[in-house]
C-alpha cells in the first residue's frame, strides 16, 4: 500500500522505539517523513527538538513547512516517565512530565494546524493504557497521558468541521529498547518474560510495528470517518480481569 504517496508526515521522537517504527511505516508507504527529538536522526530528516522549551514546537513545524511547503499527518509521540508517587514528586518533576507529554503535543498541534486545515490533514497522539488505568508510582505520567486523551477529542471535535481528524492510540507493554533493557536488569529476565506474557491474552508482549500499523491507518484515509477515539494496544491486557 501506498496511502501517504506525496505526503508529508512529522513525527516526534521518531528516532527510535514507537516512534522510529512508526516513522518507517509511513515512509514505506509514500510519506516524506520528518522526525523531532534531542539529537541527530540519520535514518529520516531529523530536527532538533527540546520539548521541555515552550518555542521548541512552533521551530519545528515551522521547519518543516520551510524545507516541505506542508503538513499532511501529524504523530504526537514524543514522551517521558518519571517515576514516583503523588507525596513524593516534586513540583519541578510533576511540571515537566505534563510539559513533554501534554504541554508539547498541545503546542505540536497549535503550530500545525493552519498547515493541517489546508490539507485536511490528520492528528495521531500517542497516549497510554496509563491514561486510562495506573501501575504504581506513575502519578504525574497517568495524568499527563489521560489529558491527551482528552485533548485527542478536544481537537477532533473542535477541527472536525475544518477536516482535520485526530485520534490516539493507547499503548500497553511493547518491546522497546527500553523496555528490553529493563527486562534484561531482572534477576530472572526469562521468568519475567514468561510472568509478562501471561497477562496479555494474545500470549505475548507488542512490538513497536503493531503500534505502528494502527496509527499508519488512523493517519490514512481509511480512517475517513473516525475521529476523537482512543485506541487500545495492549493485546488485550486491560481486558482481562487478574484472579485473586
Amino acid at each position: 500500500m501506498m496511502r501517504f504517496q506525496g505526503k508529508v508526515a512529522l513525527v516526534t521522537g521518531g528516532r527510535s522505539g514507537i516512534g522510529q517504527a512508526i516513522a518507517r511505516r509511513l515512509r514505506d508507504e509514500g510519506a516524506r517523513v520528518f522526525t523531532a527529538q534531542r539529537g541527530a536522526d540519520a535514518e529520516f530528516e531529523g530536527l532538533p527538538a527540546d520539548f521541555t522549551d515552550p518555542d521548541s514546537p512552533a521551530e519545528v513545524v515551522a521547519e518543516v513547512i520551510s524545507r516541505a511547503g506542508g503538513i499532511d499527518v501529524l504523530v504526537n509521540n514524543a514522551g517521558m516517565m518519571q517515576e514516583a508517587r503523588v507525596e513524593d514528586m516534586s513540583l519541578a518533576d510533576w511540571q515537566r512530565t505534563l510539559t513533554v507529554n501534554l504541554t508539547a503535543p498541545f503546542l505540536m498541534i497549535q503550530a500545525a494546524l493552519p498547515h493541517l486545515r489546508r490539507t485536511k490533514g490528520s492528528i495521531v497522539n500517542t497516549g497510554s493504557i496509563e491514561g486510562l488505568g495506573s501501575n504504581p508510582g506513575h502519578a504525574a505520567y497517568c495524568a499527563a497521558k489521560a489529558g491527551l486523551h482528552g485533548l485527542t477529542r478536544a481537537v477532533a471535535v473542535d477541527h472536525g468541521p475544518e477536516g482535520i481528524r485526530c485520534n490516539a492510540v493507547a499503548p500497553g507493554w511493547i518491546d522497546t529498547e527500553l523496555n528490553l533493557d529493563f527486562i534484561e536488569a531482572m534477576p530472572d529476565p526469562a521468568a519475567f518474560r514468561r510472568g509478562i506474557g501471561r497477562i496479555h491474552p494474545v500470549a505475548r508482549t507488542g512490538k513497536p510495528e503493531d503500534v505502528a500499523a494502527l496509527v499508519a491507518f488512523l493517519a490514512s484515509g481509511d480512517a475517513g470517518f473516525i475521529t476523537g477515539q482512543i485506541y487500545t494496544v495492549d493485546g488485550g491486557r486491560m481486558a482481562k480481569l487478574s484472579l485473586p
